[in-house]
């Protein structure tokens, strides 16, 4: 059974998996070479336990546990040496999943299992920067990580059944659904989130509504919970312009992206961590401080 986490990358996908983590009782180490990159990841998550003691989500006893459990690391290599399983959750570039890959390899045990969270990439490409291909896969869980019940598991050309099942049991211990599926670009939901996001860009683009009534009409008509501009910002936007690249290299014309989102990337409007996306965030920020 899986006692030690280790998870790389202190962004909003990582420190929400170091939260679910510990609170499914797993000893958790959350890396990041950014000191204050990972102070910031550490309140942010103090954020979450708050507000989950207060909406009665969860206990002050098992929020306080959980602290306990949770660790805050610069050194990767320290930290991947006692892993049981890394679970990375770096930016969705080839490049930087490379060299993490390659030195956690380097500091591993060889029974420690490797997992990327990754929503568009290749597992089995990614298993090919280390050397045991039949004990990773991707973990693709959804931002915001606490309140989103899926995890898509995503087996690579040589994922073993018993790698994947050790996944399993990890993500249904931190509380979610799982999804297991084979590796093609996009997954499942990717897919889908991405034609639907690009698609409403291209109405903005077109003039056929405001932000505003073309998520409403997404939302209620179509049962939504969020409208495909709200999610958008909350994921970043350019988050979803490097989801649709990689899907537009590998699965062609019908997932090129909007003219008019590459334009908003190109402006520094990412959405809610830049305070301006397709909405602006400032005025909220405005409010809370009065």
């Amino acid at each position: 059974m899986i006692k030690r986490i280790v998870v790389v990358g202190s962004g909003v996908m990582g420190r929400g998996i170091a939260y679910v983590g510990a609170l499914g009782g797993y000893s958790v180490t959350l890396v990041d070479i950014n000191e204050t990159a990972l102070q910031n990841a550490k309140s942010e998550i103090e954020v979450i336990f708050e507000k989950g003691i207060k909406y009665g989500k969860i206990s002050t006893d098992a929020a306080e546990n959980a602290r306990q459990k949770l660790v805050y690391e610069n050194d990767l290599t320290k930290a991947a040496g006692n892993a049981e399983l890394i679970i990375e959750a770096v930016p969705e570039m080839a490049s930087i999943k490379k060299q993490v890959f390659e030195e956690i390899e380097k500091h591993a045990s060889k029974e420690c299992y490797f997992a990327t969270n990754t929503s568009t990439m290749s597992p089995t490409e990614i298993a090919s920067f280390g050397k045991r291909p039949e004990k990773t896969l991707a973990m693709h869980f959804f931002n915001p990580v606490h309140k989103m019940p899926l995890v898509e598991i995503v087996k690579g050309l040589e994922t073993s059944d018993k790698t994947v099942e050790v996944i399993r049991e990890v993500a249904v211990r931190m509380g979610k659904e799982t999804v297991v599926i084979n590796e093609f670009p996009g997954f499942v939901t990717s897919r889908i989130s991405a034609l639907v996001g690009n698609e409403a860009f291209f109405m903005l683009q077109e003039g056929l509504g405001t932000p505003e009534e073309i998520d409403k009409a997404i939302k209620l008509g179509l049962n939504y919970p969020m409208g495909p501009f709200e999610l958008g910002d909350l994921v970043g936007l350019d988050t979803r312009l490097n989801n649709l690249n990689y899907l537009h290299e590998k699965l062609g014309e019908k997932y090129r992206p909007a003219p008019l989102l590459e334009q908003y990337v190109k402006a520094g409007r990412l959405g809610r961590k830049s305070g301006k996306g397709v909405y602006d965030y400032t005025i909220e920020e405005e409010l809370v401080k009065k």
